[in-house]
């Protein structure tokens, strides 16, 4: 890397005892550290808060690249401020990734609706207001089968529901199952107006809500593919529990979720998915979301399910969502690949 050594700042959610005590081998991200160090990059520790947030603008406005791991959702806490200040530190000439305005095209559930076309896609209705939802979604439900529920932004399945009718109605009001997809949740039995009226708080703030049929092989595990620009870099199996509902008399193991079984980039029995990834729907996304190369998050994931077998018995996979925001665990070569992506990036804009 040529000139002067690049500063680059890795932020992420804490108090003030955190970004005090923060350093390059304290956190979780220490060996993103090590990679960006190794490359030739000076990373620093960027611990952002509301209460702080003026003094963290200082800090990044005199790096040359900013490295983003803030869930929207946080213990309350959204990224109301953070947002707007990253874009204030894009628009100051830093490079910024994830940028909030890939963000709001990707890294939420809309994504779904807007790429169902796509190889990746399946049968795909959004809801833009409460009054919307409420008069057409009754009606999807009672045409069968159980359908999945996404507020349009969430994390940790916060907002995602299994809704399906029950058998039983309550004084003639129709009776649903449903279940979130938040860790410990339980099914409920609850009248329709009910689970109406919960999910009006998700359109306020120009929100919506997406609309998918369930996918009956969700049992079987969901795949998280681990991306560093248009390049997968690994994948994570794992065994989810989230919306499937536990065995009648069941104890509380049943509703944990099993190990992340990590696997690189040239796993076997992953080489489909990966093919289609960098060579088909990732480009396609891009294009129909208007996201150029140099924008693209330098790491993000991508969640599938798998979807029926197709008419020679190959594996299909559906995307279940993308995450851009705060993608973490991640792969052994993901460091390496997040080091390298940035190095590309910069280069780039030279």
């Amino acid at each position: 890397m040529s000139g002067a050594v690049k500063k680059v700042a890795i932020v992420w959610r804490g108090d003030r005892e955190t970004r005090s005590g923060a350093t390059k081998t304290n956190s979780r991200y220490y060996r993103i550290f090590e990679e960006l160090e190794a490359a030739g990059f000076a990373p620093e520790p960027a611990v952002f808060d509301e209460a702080f947030a003026d003094e963290v603008l200082q800090q990044l406005l005199a790096v040359d690249a900013v490295l983003v791991w803030v869930n929207p959702l946080d213990d309350g806490k959204t990224r109301k401020v953070l947002d707007p200040l990253l874009r204030k530190v894009a628009e100051a000439g830093v490079f910024v990734s994830t940028h909030p305005d890939v963000i709001l095209k990707m890294g939420v559930k809309e994504v779904l609706y807007e790429t169902r076309h796509l190889g990746w896609g399946v049968d795909t209705l959004i809801y833009r207001s409460a009054a919307e939802f409420r008069q057409a979604f009754p009606a999807r439900l009672a045409t069968g089968g159980p359908r999945v529920l996404k507020r349009n932004r969430g994390n940790g399945g916060q907002g995602v529901w299994k809704v399906e009718l029950d058998d039983e109605t309550s004084g003639g009001e129709p009776l649903l199952r449903v279940l979130e997809a938040k860790a410990a949740s339980v099914t409920e039995t609850v009248e329709l107006a009910a689970f109406l009226s919960r999910c009006e708080a998700y359109f306020e703030e120009n929100g919506s809500v997406i609309d998918q049929p369930f996918q009956e092989r969700l049992p079987e595990g969901m795949i998280r593919c681990y991306m560093c620009g248009d390049k997968v870099v690994g994948y994570g199996h794992q065994l989810i529990k989230a919306l499937v509902t536990p065995p009648a008399g069941s104890g509380p193991k049943a509703l944990q979720p099993g190990p992340r079984i990590m696997h690189p980039a040239s796993s076997a029995p992953f080489q489909s998915l990966r093919d289609k990834m960098e060579n088909a729907w990732t480009p396609q996304m891009m294009s129909v979301l208007g996201i150029d190369r140099q924008s693209l998050p330098v790491v993000w994931d991508a969640d599938f399910l798998y979807g029926p077998k197709d008419a020679s018995g190959a594996d299909t996979y559906v995307l279940c969502e993308i995450n851009v925001s705060c993608v973490f665990a991640i792969p052994e070569d993901a460091p390496a690949g997040i080091a390298r992506e940035l190095s590309f990036r910069l280069y780039a804009r030279a």
